[in-house]
Order: structure tokens, then C-alpha cells, then sequence
């Protein structure tokens, strides 16, 4: 009987707080993110690049002029792939339906391997990140879209001998983030 009552309450509290959250300052959101750019891995006076993808996902807090959010980003260049987490902070531009940005973010590197040239494990590293771009939001409905400029850099990924390549990685994204 009681997590019967749990179940009923927990759905009222949702149903009577959802309309009250539509008027509040500050937006909570989920979104996933998809990029297309490029990748160069370089040191040692030696550049390789190739394109490059990214997927992600995001949670977060979006305030009037500062958004902050955790992410998760999966890049998939042709010779190798990397999962990293971060932390964002986001600066927006006051405006009205299309907001302009710029961001940086902190994280770790965690997963992740090179395959064509060296055919190994990318060291766990951190990793920066920056970030221009538009909010456009949509009226009348739950969505808002960020259309980004992103850049990646994740210095000495890996340890080949004397050579310690640093990844740079470059792209235009687009982001769909849901608010709860």
C-alpha cells in the first residue's frame, strides 16, 4: 500500500510542478549534440589530419545570462575514437529568440585509441574545450537548438617512443536540448 500512495504523490508533485517550472528563471535540460569537422593529431613538427564526428549528450542548468551543463562527447575520426566527459560553463549575449554564446569547458579524456599509425590506447588526459554559437529558441514548444562552432584540445594523448602527439579536434555542431 504505501508504494502505491509513493507512486500517486510522486505523479501529482510532477503534474502540479511542471506548470510552475515553465515560469521559473532558470531552465533545467537534457539534449544530445551531433558535429562534423575536422581532427590533427601533431607533435614533433608532424600533422595528420582527417575528419572527423562527434556525438554527445548533455544535462543542465540555464540561467538568464549563464548556462552550465555536464557532457558527454564521443569523437570518431577514420583512425581513431575518444570518449570525454566535461564540465561547461556558457556566456549568453542578452537577446530575444536567437541568443548568441561562447562557452569553455574542462574535462578527462577516458577512453580511447589510435589505430592506424601507432595501434594504441590513448593515455587518460585532460582535455579543454571552446565553444561560439547561436540558441534559437523555439516558441510555444519545450526545444531549443544551439548551432556551434567547437574546438577540442587534448594535449600528450599518448606515449610512442619520444614523440607525444597532442589531438586538436574542430567542428560545426548542432545541439537539440529538451526543457524539463
Amino acid at each position: 500500500m504505501k508504494l502505491k500512495t509513493s507512486i500517486i504523490l510522486c505523479s501529482l508533485a510532477t503534474v502540479m510542478a511542471t506548470p510552475a517550472m515553465a515560469n521559473s528563471v532558470w531552465d533545467l535540460y537534457a539534449g544530445v549534440s551531433v558535429g562534423v569537422g575536422a581532427q590533427t593529431l601533431f607533435g614533433d613538427g608532424k600533422n595528420e589530419t582527417g575528419t572527423a564526428q562527434s556525438f554527445g549528450a548533455m544535462f543542465g542548468l540555464d540561467v538568464p545570462l549563464f548556462r552550465g551543463e555536464v557532457e558527454y562527447t564521443y569523437i570518431n575520426e577514420s583512425d581513431s575514437h575518444a570518449s570525454i566527459g566535461f564540465a561547461n560553463a556558457y556566456f549568453k549575449m542578452p537577446s530575444t529568440v536567437i541568443r548568441p554564446y561562447f562557452g569553455l569547458g574542462v574535462g578527462v579524456m577516458f577512453n580511447g585509441e589510435e589505430n592506424a599509425k601507432y595501434n594504441k590506447k590513448f593515455d587518460t588526459k585532460p582535455a579543454y574545450q571552446g565553444m561560439l554559437g547561436v540558441t534559437i529558441d523555439v516558441p510555444k514548444l519545450p526545444f531549443k537548438f544551439d548551432v556551434e562552432a567547437h574546438a577540442i584540445y587534448i594535449p600528450d594523448v599518448l606515449r610512442f617512443g619520444n614523440e607525444r602527439p597532442d589531438i586538436l579536434h574542430y567542428e560545426a555542431r548542432i545541439k537539440l536540448r529538451y526543457i524539463f
